[in-house]
């Protein structure tokens, strides 16, 4: 796998991810700590399949599936 091409769009996935639950939660009245901890775990956690996902697209798309090589 590309880790650098997974890294990159695993932090803007993770990002935007937690974004999302963050408005959610806040737009539905859940403005404690706890409720804002919930949403950032769950937003890491679910960016982790849609990153792998979108790695294996954009490395199938460039034609560079193996990774970094030196």
């Amino acid at each position: 796998m590309n880790w650098p091409l997974f890294s990159v769009i695993y932090s803007i996935a993770a990002t935007v991810t937690i974004g999302v639950f963050m408005i959610a939660a806040l737009v539905t009245g859940h403005n404690q700590i706890l409720h804002i901890q919930i949403a950032v775990i769950a937003g890491i956690i679910l960016s982790v399949p849609s990153a792998l996902f979108f790695t294996k697209k954009v490395g199938s798309i460039t034609g560079n599936e193996e990774g970094y090589k030196v």
